[in-house]
């Protein structure tokens, strides 16, 4: 049986948190952040469905229609 790769860290290199604890660049929390490295594939899936549904509710991201 083949072990899944690990999936890549969601990190674009700019490191900002807001007043929320949310990285402005990746839109992981700093507790998402420090626990990466520790998360199988399944845990970095849920983090991964929070930073889609954070990046989606951000003010900031531009949208086209």
């Amino acid at each position: 049986m083949s072990q899944d790769k690990p999936i890549p860290s969601p990190c674009v290199n700019i490191c900002y948190l807001d007043d929320k604890d949310i990285c402005q660049g990746c839109y992981r929390s700093s507790e998402e952040i420090i626990a990466w490295m520790r998360l199988d594939n399944d845990g970095r899936r849920q983090v991964l469905a929070n930073v889609a549904a954070r990046e989606a509710a951000s003010p900031y991201v531009a949208r086209i229609n």
